[in-house]
């Protein structure tokens, strides 16, 4: 029988499974529609198959990038819940207009920008909120962030387990509309629920807003979503867009730093260092939907335990183990940050570049005892997604908990926005790395295809383990300026 001290570990405050709920509903939504959008480009509007990637990657990084100024309109103009609640509602109103789309495709990209809008306005604040719910050194909340992470790769799970079969038997159209009854799920959770986070708010969220500020974020959502979709359809200017609101956001954060007077300032530039890592991973996750899906279609063995399956479905061993390993390394958080034992948030991204960095360099390994045919066991892609989504856990996952240790309250949500940023950076490199892996046109057979991702797949391992070392030797430091509150730049003697 567990023991009360062992179930201590997992123990939240109650605020938490309401977020925990909203989270896993919205990721519901957006990952059922992820899942089908590229094949519902080729197979329902006609496109190529480059086109449709090209269509895809500009929508997700999108609806990443403009996270960061949902972020803001949480902590400076409505607060975090208000934000929150919109940003799902406008998200159900995206999805059903998708569903609208399937015959009436003029509505389709005016679907996909309200989309990229609503996710915007979500996805920065439940995170936001949930910070709130923590005192300053609280042990739990690397667990809490862990858990957190746990509903959204449920959330993955279900929608890509789910939608799909929805869509193989009623058509595009109910698989949309089911996305958007799990956003109505999280806004009626929402409701549901609300009395257990009264008493948490931002300084905009405690007071009323007020007509105008209503008026300006509803007409600027609306104008927004036409933007968007201008963008979607315009791949160049969606990219430079991106630089401009990357550049604008890490600006805006320096001013920050710059002008910071509460002892953050230290805290803020060490963030910065492991956003940068982050980038360094998610350019690493981009490859599971491009380079690793190929790879699993082209050069092994299409089934797990003896069970036949997709090749493509292999991408669903990611939720899988992040759900799995969510609770082992909740325990082990809490357990030894009791203890005063735990690692700290630089030691853990570390580890977690190094496990992300085993995950590409075990495959190699595995085509070196590729069968005469060229095919791999399927053993080796189950290894490395084990490690990556390890490794996910301990620097995505942990992402949102590092925000919230470092940045002061009054930003929470624009930085939170500016982690979630990193993704649609890397999804554009990740984008090129991945085309390094593409075979010439014509060019099926799998020995021919083997060398070509082993020699891709032993690069990005390589790379990813000598960023593994630089964060490794960097964390002392970085981890002394977390907890001594002195400014970047002074002698080590002066904080050691």
């Amino acid at each position: 029988m567990t023991s009360p001290s062992m179930l201590d570990n997992f123990k939240q405050p109650k605020p938490f499974y309401m977020i925990f709920f909203i989270e896993m509903w919205e990721r519901f939504g957006y990952y059922g529609v992820q899942a089908l959008l590229s094949l519902y480009f080729v197979k329902a509007l006609g496109m190529s198959e480059d086109q449709s990637f090209g269509t895809t990657a500009a929508f997700m990084a999108l609806a990443f990038a403009l996270i960061s100024v949902g972020g803001f309109i949480g902590d400076r103009v409505l607060g975090a819940k208000r934000t929150m609640v919109l940003g799902a509602a406008v998200l159900a109103t995206g999805y059903f207009l998708l569903a609208y789309s399937v015959d009436h495709q003029d509505f389709v990209y005016i679907a996909l920008g309200t989309i990229c809008i609503g996710n915007g306005l979500f996805k920065a604040n439940p995170s936001s909120l949930l910070s709130k719910c923590y005192a300053e050194g609280d042990p739990k909340l690397d667990g809490a962030f862990t858990l957190y992470y746990m509903s959204i790769n449920i959330g993955s799970f279900l929608a890509t387990a789910f939608v799909p079969a929805v869509h193989e038997h009623y058509g595009w159209s109910v698989a949309y509309l089911v996305c958007g009854i799990g956003l109505v799920c999280a806004i009626l959770n929402y409701y549901a629920c609300r009395s257990w986070v009264a008493h948490i708010a931002s300084e905009a969220g405690g007071a009323s807003p007020g007509f105008v500020k209503y008026a300006i974020v509803i007409i600027g959502t609306a104008i927004g979503a036409f933007v968007a979709a201008f963008l979607i359809q315009n791949l160049s200017i969606a990219h430079w867009t991106l630089v401009v609101i990357g550049v604008s956001v890490v600006a805006y954060y320096f001013y920050e730093v710059a002008r910071d007077d509460t002892g953050y300032r230290a805290k803020m530039i060490v963030a910065f260092i492991l956003m940068l890592v982050g980038v360094v991973f998610f350019v690493l996750y981009a490859q599971m939907p491009m380079s690793l899906n190929f790879f699993a279609i082209n050069n092994v063995e299409h089934n797990i335990l003896g069970y036949s399956i997709n090749p493509v479905s292999f991408q669903a061993l990611n939720p899988f183990w992040i759900v799995v390993m969510s609770p082992v390394l909740v325990f082990f958080y809490s357990h030894f940050g009791s203890q005063g034992k735990d690692l700290s948030m630089p030691f853990k991204f570390a580890v977690g570049m190094f496990l992300c960095s085993f995950a590409f360099l075990v495959l190699p390994l595995g085509a070196h005892y590729a069968n005469s045919q060229g095919i791999v066991s399927s053993n080796w892609i189950i290894l490395s997604y084990f490690l990556q989504s390890v490794g996910e856990l301990m620097i995505s996952g942990l992402g949102l908990s590092m925000v919230a240790k470092l940045v002061p309250q009054r930003l929470m949500g624009l930085v939170m926005g500016m982690w979630f940023l990193t993704s649609a950076v890397s999804a554009v490199i990740g984008g090129y790395i991945s085309s390094m892996t593409a075979a010439p046109k014509g060019v099926t057979d799998p020995l021919q295809t083997l060398p070509l991702y082993s020699d891709v797949f032993l690069q990005i391992g390589v790379a990813s383990f000598v960023i593994a070392i630089i964060t490794l030797m960097a964390a002392p430091i970085l981890t002394r300026y977390i907890n001594a509150d002195v400014p970047v730049g002074e002698p080590e003697a002066a904080i050691a």
